[in-house]
């Protein structure tokens, strides 16, 4: 099948995006998609300043004109995976980077790159979680490996990946997901994520009241890291991805050693992401009602925000 329709282009680092009418056909492999919104990320930055990026294979990124657009979400026309007018999460295969991306009213992309977008997920707000909610699956499940039955601890459950850390393990058959929160901190924001609340002060310290946990998903790091060691059962693990609560942190190596305990960073620039993980942390997340702050511009005003630094950008490609 094919469509015609405008994409936005471009021709050098530093140059304007042009609009250009232009006809896609999916080819075999292939998927169209009518794109509705796409999301302006730091690697969509980084792509049109020229700027090569380190692959597998070694340098990868456009060697002439490209349509930019690393992530969006559309409705499908024609594919051989997804059927005709489902919502679709685009993302990954080297779509707006070493092939053509999705700002535009169409798109033709990898087959691999397409994801169900949930019903219960609007696509503003699938896009503008994207990253802490693939943060949040690459620690769950593909590091900490959370298997069902088993108890796991989130520590600083109250903040957005926290809280999404807790969503997937639940999602990952956790029989109980445990929150830990500072002494000050409010846990209002994890209600209904978690069975039990438990308390953790300045200093590491942690109420009797924590159980044994077969894995920490540890999102503070600091003097929390070393406090929630002594409650993993003997052969245990910890994904440690944050360190707001400081970057050192005393490990007792009689626990580490005597009850075999593991300790795993979560490094998501060393982590390839398994074909399924964006639409697997989609559907994790969706039971749960989340806030997305973002904003949305028309595509004639892309270039007014390629530079803004701060704050979730989305872009309405359906006046293109």
């Amino acid at each position: 099948m094919s469509a015609r329709g405008t994409v936005l282009r471009s021709h050098g680092p530093g140059e304007q995006l042009k609009a250009e009418e232009v006809e896609l056909t999916a080819g075999p492999g292939e998927t169209l998609v009518e794109m509705r919104l796409a999301a302006v990320t730091p690697l969509d930055r980084t792509t049109l300043a020229g700027k090569q990026l380190t692959g597998p294979t070694g340098l990868t990124g456009p060697t002439g004109p490209f349509v930019p657009g690393s992530e969006g979400a559309g409705v499908v026309l024609s594919s051989d995976v997804a059927a005709a007018g489902a919502a679709v999460v685009v993302r990954g295969e080297g779509v707006g980077v070493t092939r053509p991306g999705v700002w535009g009213r169409y798109a033709v992309v990898p087959n691999a790159a397409v994801h169900p977008l949930p019903s219960s997920l609007e696509a503003g707000v699938a896009l503008a979680l994207l990253t802490p909610a693939l943060t949040a699956h690459t620690a769950v499940r593909r590091v900490a490996g959370v298997q069902p039955g088993e108890t796991v601890v989130v520590t600083g459950v109250t903040g957005l990946v926290g809280r999404m850390c807790a969503a997937i393990a639940r999602s990952a058959g956790a029989a109980r997901v445990i929150g830990l929160v500072s002494l000050d901190d409010s846990a209002d924001t994890a209600t209904g994520l978690v069975d039990q609340i438990v308390r953790v002060d300045g200093l590491g310290q942690v109420g009797r009241e924590l159980p044994w946990c077969d894995a920490v998903i540890d999102t503070m790091g600091g003097p929390v890291t070393g406090g929630v060691l002594g409650h993993i059962t003997p052969g245990g693990r910890i994904a440690v991805l944050g360190y707001k609560a400081g970057e050192f942190t005393t490990i007792d190596l009689h626990q580490l050693v005597g009850r075999d305990l593991r300790v795993l960073p979560v490094n998501l620039q060393r982590t390839v992401l398994a074909p399924d993980a964006v639409g697997q942390a989609l559907a994790d997340i969706a039971p749960a009602s989340w806030r997305a702050d973002y904003d949305v511009v028309p595509a004639d005003r892309i270039g007014d925000v390629l530079d803004r630094q701060g704050g979730r950008v989305l872009v309405d490609l359906t006046a293109l």
